[in-house]
């Protein structure tokens, strides 16, 4: 299997990007996509329910969003490790970090995240 011309000797993990999408919502939602450019270049999957799910669910709408939340986090029972990008975590990232760790899904904090 190759990524950007790099011949990848393991199978890529399928990561969960958790990260703020409360607040700047615009602005927290382009930080994820960077966020998983770096997990692509890393050799790995990412998944962002907080951009997926916003295509079509309102987060200001409390019913949608906590659709939004319980979603994402059934995706994360496939997924094999949480990547923790922000140094300060919402509400909602803590929710996903707990659950990953009742789940035994170990959560890795970027803290020191630079975009590259």
């Amino acid at each position: 299997m190759f990524v950007s011309g790099v011949r990848m000797l393991k199978m890529p993990k399928k990561i969960f990007v958790c990260s703020k999408l409360k607040g700047n919502q615009e602005e927290n939602i382009k930080k994820a996509k960077q966020y998983c450019k770096y997990v692509i270049r890393q050799g790995h999957i990412p998944f962002a329910p907080h951009i997926y799910f916003t295509l079509f669910l309102d987060d200001s709408i409390e019913s949608e969003r906590e659709i939004g939340i319980n979603s994402g986090l059934e995706w994360l029972k496939l997924c094999e490790e949480l990547w923790a990008f922000d140094s300060e975590p919402s509400e909602g990232m803590l929710k996903e970090i707990e659950f990953a760790r009742k789940n035994n899904i170990p959560v890795v904090r970027m803290e020191n995240f630079k975009k590259k």
